[in-house]
């Protein structure tokens, strides 16, 4: 009789551990919550709740992506980034900006990763002057580009 306890105190372990993993993967302050139209349940990634958070905290300040001169013409201010990424074509590179549906095409995607040099870039990897992205918000980025990079 001792050894079904075990076994079901493993199941309930592993049940409440994916119902926490799973509610983890959009932010957790409202973000995916209705921005997303036709985000069900899929966690796809949303411009609004997901994508923007990130830019705005690390490139979309006055003198760099944002202002009266944003660097290189692209505001990637709240309300702007996508006019001024999404099928437009990059300064440094042959490539867009965001290149929807594919993220290594996607010169953005280069800049934040570092590997701008590989597809004929220039400068630096952004955001400048500071530390690398966390990665998992650089997967954020290409996921929602993977999804169609949606003005949500």
């Amino acid at each position: 009789m001792a050894q079904p306890r075990p076994t079901v105190l493993a199941v309930t372990l592993l049940l409440v551990g994916g119902l926490a993993c799973s509610d983890s993967s959009g932010p957790g302050n409202g973000g995916n919550g209705g921005n997303g139209g036709n985000g069900g349940g899929s966690g796809t990634p949303t411009l609004s709740g997901d994508v923007q958070p990130i830019l705005s905290g690390n490139c979309a300040f006055s003198g760099c992506h944002a202002g009266a001169s944003p660097q290189q013409g692209m505001n990637l201010s709240s309300g702007q980034t996508f006019a001024n990424t999404v099928n437009v074509a990059s300064v440094e590179s042959s490539l867009d900006r965001i290149e929807p549906g594919d993220p290594d095409q996607s010169y953005l995607v280069h800049k934040i990763q570092g590997t701008q040099a590989s597809v004929g870039g220039t400068g630096g990897r952004m955001p400048l002057s500071a530390p690398a992205l966390p990665q998992a918000d650089i997967d954020k980025i290409r996921a929602w580009i993977t999804a169609g990079a949606q003005n949500n």
